[in-house]
């Protein structure tokens, strides 16, 4: 019997968060350009499990993946238990700019996909100077809800389930199954509470749209990209975003959802390939 191991590695870090202790969970593979990834609401570093195992990434990008607190294998801090969770703007920036720090990854490459995607405009206008480049997948500065979030979190629906439920027409119909079903196994997991604390972030906190003009893509590269049957950041949702920022470059996805990365990665590949050579070679220069 030949024994198969993928090349990740995972661990824990202890940091200080809000000025509270935190075990946060990553993964990495490769080696090179360190490529940080954030996921999506409600889910956890697993999205990006098919680029750590893609020898065409992490022969020159060392890919980190960390579970937000809460998320994944990322406990909450002592206490949860007598508060709800809330992720904020400020929150969300000290979390990544924390870990990024403690992992010592200089001037790394970051790729966020949607509440990953929004962060990402956030730390183009605050922090562009601490990254070599910013990607921002489903990434628009703002977008009206299309749900009701009271579903989140009730005592008598199943959260995990109801999350799953309403993402997963997120996802493009060519998707193999598997991946569909992947993706949407992340999200019946989601702690309960998790999802509907996210969302606060996504609809009330991050309202970006008179904010574009700070970006300077001069000191950081932005890069959006966007899948064409995303209707929760609608391809048209990015273009706007890109219109007001001088610089972003638009990508938008065929074949692909809101969920590139785990829901068809090897379509997802031939976007994603192009543009990591592409900055690359921008810093070999």
């Amino acid at each position: 019997m030949t024994l198969k191991f993928d090349p990740i590695m995972g661990r824990y870090v202890h940091v200080t968060l809000q000025g509270r202790q935190h075990r946060v969970y990553f993964e990495e593979a490769g080696q090179g350009i360190p490529l940080l990834c954030l996921h999506t609401a409600g889910a956890d570093g697993r999205q990006f499990r098919h680029m750590m195992t893609d020898s065409a990434i992490t022969d020159h990008f060392r890919v980190i993946a960390f579970d937000l607190p809460w998320h994944g294998k990322s406990t909450p801090p002592d206490g949860w238990q007598d508060e709800a969770y809330c992720l904020t703007t400020d929150a969300y920036i000290e979390a990544i700019r924390t870990v990024r720090d403690a992992l010592d990854l200089k001037k790394p490459v970051t790729l966020g996909c949607s509440i990953g995607g929004r962060i990402v405009l956030s730390l183009a206008m605050r922090h562009g100077e601490e990254f070599t480049a910013l990607i921002g997948l489903d990434s628009a500065a703002y977008q009206t809800g299309w749900y009701d979030s009271s579903w989140l979190h009730r005592p008598d629906v199943h959260g995990g389930e109801i999350c799953a439920g309403i993402v997963s027409g997120l996802i493009a119909p060519q998707s193999p199954t598997v991946n569909r079903w992947d993706t949407l196994w992340q999200y019946m997991q989601s702690g309960p509470g998790v999802f509907k604390g996210d969302i606060y972030f996504y609809r009330v906190d991050s309202d970006l749209r008179a904010e574009l003009a700070k970006i300077d893509t001069r000191v950081c590269p932005l890069y959006l990209m966007t899948g064409e049957y995303d209707f929760s950041c609608t391809p048209e949702d990015t273009m706007q975003t890109a219109e007001r920022v001088w610089g972003a470059e638009v990508i938008v996805m065929k074949d692909i959802g809101h969920f590139a990365m785990s829901e068809n990665p090897l379509q997802f590949r031939r976007y994603l390939l192009p543009l990591l050579e592409k900055i690359r070679a921008k810093c070999s220069l």
